[in-house]
């Protein structure tokens, strides 16, 4: 309890906080990851492909957002110092962060709806708007999880700087 009020009953993008950050990524890892699950029951022969993306989202976030911790860092969307161009852009971009994001969770959305049917046509013949999703939110999610490389590849470097700069110096 922060100065008499609950925190835990504040929505995670208001608190302003390191537990709102934390909330904030706990809740899109998790959501994401019941997707993912959902989509290898569906899909049985992409099943390690969705493992590899859950695996991936997770370890990449929580290494970056530990780092951003250890450094006094008050949001994982806050990036400076060594940071690779491309994620600088995605987090110091709130649109681009929000199309990648929708793009991502939106082509997982549409594999999933895609496995119960094509949806109702785009165009008269055209294909069905789950499919033309899945199309259009394809080059979006490889881009996205390609940043998940750069970001835990990123974070890897961060933590063992910071570990290299707690090493004793040994004389």
């Amino acid at each position: 309890m922060a100065g008499g009020e609950n925190v835990f009953l504040f929505v995670p993008n208001l608190i302003g906080s390191r537990l709102g950050a934390m909330l904030d990524m706990l809740t899109d890892r998790l959501s994401t990851m019941c997707l993912l699950l959902n989509l290898a029951l569906l899909y049985p022969a992409a099943a390690p492909l969705f493992q590899l993306s859950m695996a991936l989202d997770v370890a990449s976030h929580w290494l970056h957002m530990h780092c951003t911790t250890l450094q006094g860092g008050e949001s994982h969307k806050a990036v400076g110092g060594e940071v690779h161009p491309l994620l600088r852009l995605y987090y110091g971009s709130r649109p681009l962060l929000f199309l990648l994001c929708a793009g991502n969770e939106g082509f997982y959305c549409c594999l999933y709806l895609l496995h119960f049917g094509e949806g109702p046509p785009v165009l008269p013949g055209g294909p069905g708007l789950f499919r033309a999703g899945l199309w259009l939110g394809t080059p979006l999610a490889a881009l996205k999880g390609g940043l998940n490389l750069l970001q835990l590849g990123g974070a890897a470097r961060r933590l063992a700087a910071i570990d290299a700069a707690q090493r004793p110096k040994s004389s």
